[in-house]
């Protein structure tokens, strides 16, 4: 059974919600509080840093935000960021340093650490996204089930109620997402994992591991 804790999963140093995930053992049990936040982070960013555009919307100078793109509140985007053509982030969006929000991308009460890569055509919704991390272009985070019931994680032979009906995928540090995958609710990717392009996943990827297109799990080698 894989470790799926926030702290196996991510290195906290690489985000303004460190201490806030550090709060919590599972990373879903912060997705609730995203918006609340964002908003006390972004009172206490410094005026010479960050620009405010509009109300609890806070882009950092050196970011840089292409003129067709939406900026919904609450969102932070972080130094030397880029969010590029017709990305809709729609709020509660906590966007680090040295990111790219690509073309159409469409963000959703996430937290995204340093450095996250979703440059093209991905849905990213009730997700946290670790350091490094990359989704291909078209791969997309599910986020509520069919039947509209309760996320429930498989890890395993173990299944773990969180009592929420949307969960999308926590990607820890260093994951590879392949082009055009689907992320099922409440998928858990361990760091430094790869998923196959075109896969259709669901439940946890240990950490240094490869998801193939079958559904097959295997371990990376050195």
């Amino acid at each position: 059974m894989a470790d799926i804790t926030i702290q196996n999963l991510y290195d906290l140093s690489h985000t303004l919600a460190g201490d806030y995930l550090a709060g919590f053992t599972y990373p879903w049990e912060a997705l609730a509080g995203i918006s609340e936040l964002i908003i006390r982070l972004g009172e206490q960013l410094d005026p010479a840093e960050y620009d405010c555009p509009s109300e609890h919307v806070w882009v950092h100078k050196t970011a840089k935000i292409f003129p067709s793109a939406y900026l919904g509140a609450p969102c932070i985007i972080g130094p030397e960021t880029e969010v590029r053509h017709c990305a809709f982030i729609r709020g509660s969006a906590l966007v680090g340093a040295g990111c790219v929000v690509g073309n159409s991308v469409e963000l959703k009460n996430v937290i995204l650490f340093d450095n996250v890569q979703t440059p093209h055509y991905n849905y990213v919704g009730d997700s946290i996204l670790g350091y490094r991390s990359h989704m291909g272009a078209g791969s997309i985070t599910s986020n509520i089930k069919s039947d509209r019931t309760l996320v429930v994680i498989r890890n395993d032979g173990e299944l773990i109620e969180t009592g929420l009906k949307k969960i999308g995928a926590m990607l820890g540090d260093f994951v590879e997402v392949g082009c055009n995958s689907v992320l099922n609710p409440g998928t858990i990717v361990g760091p430094e994992s790869s998923i196959y392009p075109t896969s259709c996943v669901r439940g946890v990827v240990p950490a240094e591991s490869i998801w193939k297109n079958d559904g097959v799990i295997i371990r990376k080698t050195r």
